[in-house]
């Protein structure tokens, strides 16, 4: 695998952050394209997300030359499994020096807490936290597989049960935020997907948010992907929304 350019547009001009709010999603089907999209981001103003396409695709040669460049990596691999699947495969993710991964907070509080103890001797221990109800879910889903109510109280009962079981936080909706802010606590950290301008399309997001809203909901981390992507000039793109949520 080829080695990441340097991000364009360092400098004066562009001071980075001690702790980049905005995770880019790099959601392509390969390493080439990853990383000639990530070679037009700067990490002083991002962090970047890796999915199960991109990672089934490139594997940890794709993480090793992300982070060659200095950024932070989000595994966004969602495991939902058996507890000692899981605290394995945590393991084994804390093994690549990652920032943050993830888990189903479906998968209950006996895997959760597994995947917490696993992470408890790790040498880098990244963050951990769970998912709710993907961002694509609406009430309709819910009652498609079975679970009654509405989404936002599926994700605060899963949120409160993430939090019970020692994750570090949640992925949620950002109009679950502020729920999740007065119930959770400062300390808990709140991932928010589904997030566009206000003048971009939903794609394939059923609940989403503007970063000027989210972050004001309470969210810690905005996960942005083709309003970056794929947009005429990535940077441009980048910093504007990083001046959009400048408190």
């Amino acid at each position: 695998m080829g080695d990441l350019l340097p991000p364009p547009h360092r400098g004066s001009q562009n001071p980075g952050v001690s702790d980049p709010r905005i995770i880019v999603a790099l959601d392509f089907p390969d390493a080439k394209e990853a990383l000639a999209a990530a070679g037009r981001l700067d990490p002083a103003l991002c962090r970047v997300k890796v999915g199960s396409e991109l990672y089934t695709a490139a594997g940890p040669a794709l993480i090793e030359t992300l982070q060659k460049a200095r950024f932070s990596v989000f595994l966004d691999l969602k495991y939902h499994d058996i507890p000692n699947t899981v605290a394995s495969a945590c393991v084994a993710a804390a093994g690549l020096g990652v920032w943050m991964i993830n888990v189903h907070a479906l998968g209950g509080r006996t895997m959760m807490e597994a995947a917490r103890d696993a992470l408890a001797k790790a040498k880098m221990r990244p963050k951990i936290v769970a998912v709710t109800l993907l961002t694509s879910m609406g009430a309709s889903d819910l009652a498609q597989v079975g679970l009654g109510g509405t989404p936002q109280a599926a994700v605060l009962k899963l949120a409160q049960l993430s939090q019970a079981s020692g994750l570090d936080g949640v992925v949620c909706s950002a109009q679950e935020a502020e729920a999740l802010r007065r119930q959770c606590g400062k300390s808990f950290v709140l991932v928010t997907p589904g997030i566009r301008p206000a003048d971009a399309g939903r794609d394939d997001q059923s609940r989403v948010a503007t970063p000027r809203e989210a972050i004001a909901a309470g969210a810690d981390y905005l996960v942005i992907g083709r309003p970056i992507t794929r947009a005429p000039d990535p940077m441009a793109a980048l910093r504007a929304m990083s001046a959009e949520i400048v408190r």
